[in-house]
């Protein structure tokens, strides 16, 4: 979209302006005399490979077992379980209704992770929604997914994360009764963080998977020690929250649906490993197996740690706070170690952000070769191997959605557009079997497990718009739609602008990044 290709030079064809900025982008790269007295080659960084020695410029195979279950467990178990379990207490009206939201919630998860199963062992492609899409449906469906994901879904999740890791950040400096914390530093910390893991996976996919593998076992830690200390109050008879759990429980279907928005938003990440396929060993092994592991864990630990949090404080008090977590670690620990909640908070959410925007970062990447964004977009670091230019794209849009901070607003917006395209992407599974019934399918699933999710997708989106309607699904409906306003002259009629070939090189240039399949410019 509004990027033209690279062009591949014959004697009869006048050089473009892209190659011409190229060679002179050439003749400023650092040179070195080999041995033999020959001529100068490229000096690679230190410790990194020639071009001979890389191989193709191309997104490798990096992600094995451990770290697919760790990305998707690291990014599920996140901001979500430590701020939004106040919404689905307050949208169900009781604590029974609310235990089983939490369990529906987890269960329609797994039943997801079993659709994109299907899907990701069947179409290997990185993207998810996006490649399920363009697969069953065409171009247009799968660019109005990507123009909605890449404006508003994924970067709104990582601003999330990131503000929510900022409020526990700075919690602690003004604990004080009359110190307020400023909004100011809350989003400065949130920037900090969302460059800080843009810069991380831009400069190194192991990296990367370093530390959402460490920064995972430190959450599943945090985790561990807020059941034992639920387990422990439940064993000294704190049960009273527990007893009369449906009393107060709401008759309106609108409701349950907002609970559920709610609650799907803690439960969000189910489908991140399905946005790296292509760096998946042996994804039809792979990637059921990290799903099937996954999401038990994920959903055992948040009934667990709501059970923790009602043997602490009443359902009125769950309701009165935005930082359940806190206040059970300020009145279950001890002042000289109420520290360790938050600690483990920044910790569990720093995890969740990295992994959000490791898989959010190669949507861009998958569209750009589509041709459905600038085709800059697709280009990999030559050197590491990463989707560079697409992470950065998703960083300064991520720091864009911290202005308006308000979480609940951005969950709202987050959950009714993602559902509208999860339905969409599992209802691939029915269409691709009837159109393509000789596809090679390596897992099958069940179908009545795709049309129950779609009817309970349309549900959690329908539901509350009747009930409650709100400006906020005007936007995501304008944004959806709006999509179409670009597609038709960039995507279709393929119009591009001249200046694209420049600002291209310019990235080209500052960020050393060079189209997929092809060798470095050298």
């Amino acid at each position: 979209m509004g990027d033209s290709e690279t062009i591949q030079l014959t004697p009869e064809k006048k050089p473009s302006v892209r190659h011409r900025l190229s060679e002179s982008f050439n003749k400023l790269r650092p040179a070195k005399r080999d041995d033999q007295g020959g001529q100068d080659t490229e000096t690679p960084p230190e410790g990194e490979t020639t071009p001979s020695e890389r191989g193709p410029v191309e997104l490798k195979k990096r992600v094995g077992l451990f770290s697919g279950t760790a990305l998707i467990v690291g990014t599920m178990i996140g901001s979500g379980i430590f701020a939004s379990p106040t919404g689905v207490l307050e949208y169900s009206g009781s604590v029974g209704v609310s235990i089983l939201v939490w369990l529906a919630c987890g269960m329609l998860a797994l039943t997801g992770g079993l659709c994109y199963v299907e899907l990701g062992t069947s179409v290997p492609k990185s993207g998810a929604e996006y490649a399920y899409l363009l697969e069953a449906f065409g171009s247009i469906p799968a660019y109005m997914f990507n123009w909605v994901s890449i404006m508003i879904l994924k970067p709104a999740s990582l601003a999330i994360i990131s503000i929510i890791f900022s409020e526990y950040a700075v919690a602690p400096m003004f604990s004080g009764e009359h110190c307020a914390e400023p909004e100011w530093a809350k989003k400065l910390i949130a920037i900090a963080l969302i460059w800080l893991i843009t810069a991380i996976n831009g400069t190194s996919v192991e990296w990367a998977t370093r530390v959402q593998n460490i920064f995972t076992v430190a959450k599943l830690t945090a985790v561990a020690m807020i059941i034992l200390i639920g387990i422990v109050r439940l064993a000294q008879g704190h049960t009273a929250n527990l007893s009369n759990a449906f009393e107060g429980t709401t008759t309106s279907a609108s409701g349950i649906g907002l609970a559920f928005y709610q609650g799907l938003w803690a439960y969000d990440g189910w489908n991140n490993l399905n946005y790296v396929t292509e760096e998946l060993q042996n994804p039809n092994r792979n990637l059921p197996l990290a799903i099937f592991l996954a999401l038990p864990i994920v959903t055992a630990c948040y009934i667990l740690i709501i059970i923790a949090y009602l043997t602490v404080m009443t359902p009125a008090e769950m309701l009165a706070s935005n930082a359940v977590a806190q206040v059970l670690g300020d009145r279950v620990l001890t002042s000289k170690f109420s520290w360790v909640i938050p600690l483990c908070v920044c910790l569990s959410t720093f995890g969740a952000a990295n992994g959000s925007c490791f898989s959010a970062g190669r949507l861009p990447f998958v569209a750009g070769r589509q041709g459905h964004v600038v085709k800059v977009l697709s280009y990999v670091q030559v050197h590491y191997m990463t989707p560079l230019p697409s992470l950065v794209f998703q960083g300064i849009m991520a720091t864009l959605m911290t202005i308006p901070s308000n979480f609940d607003t951005l969950v709202n917006y987050f959950s009714f557009a993602a559902w509208v395209f999860y339905g969409l992407a599992v209802t691939a599974v029915v269409v691709l079997r009837i159109r393509q019934p000789d596809l090679k399918r390596p897992f099958k699933i069940f179908l009545g497990f795709p049309i129950l999710f779609v009817l309970v997708s349309i549900y959690i989106v329908i539901a509350p718009i009747i009930d409650y309607p709100e400006v906020e699904y005007i936007y995501a409906t304008v944004f959806i739609v709006g999509g179409l306003l670009l597609y038709i002259p960039f995507v279709h009629f393929k119009i591009s602008f001249k200046i694209m070939d420049y600002i291209t090189v310019f990235i080209q240039k500052s960020m050393n990044v060079a189209p997929p399949d092809e060798e470095p410019i050298d």
